[in-house]
């Protein structure tokens, strides 16, 4: 299972053509693929006309949604955050400690193109696709 960041749905809905875009191309036919219900009001919201939003909701709709927050996440991600500033490292967005954290504790591949991710690759053993 692979679940994928808007730094890589958002390029490919932008018909990039990016390393990560190439991955997901591949494991949209291999793998199942998952989508945080964060990361599709992430990408959800920067469309600007309305087909768009509505052909990108249709397709994305159709992977499994994941809940990120909650009780457990929300503290284990705090404790995440503050281990990686103990180390001298601040992440700049909630939400990727949010999905970093998600997919550790599940053990879930991440696909990304999003440096906020890389110290938790190198600190906290975040695997990625």
């Amino acid at each position: 299972m692979i679940l994928v960041d808007s730094s890589v749905w958002i390029p490919f809905f932008n018909g990039q053509n990016t390393r990560q875009v190439q991955k997901l191309d591949k494991a949209l036919g291999e793998n199942i693929v998952l989508i945080g219900d964060l990361i599709l009001t992430e990408v959800l919201q920067g469309f600007r006309h309305d087909k768009d939003y509505l052909s990108a909701m249709n397709l994305l709709t159709i992977l499994e949604i994941r809940t990120l927050g909650g009780r457990d996440n929300s503290i284990r991600s705090a404790q995440n955050y503050r281990s990686l500033r103990r180390q001298g490292v601040t992440v700049r967005k909630t939400i990727d400690i949010f999905i970093g954290t998600y997919c550790m504790e599940n053990r879930i591949q991440l696909l990304h193109n999003d440096k906020d991710f890389y110290p938790m690759e190198m600190y906290l053993g975040l695997d990625v696709y």
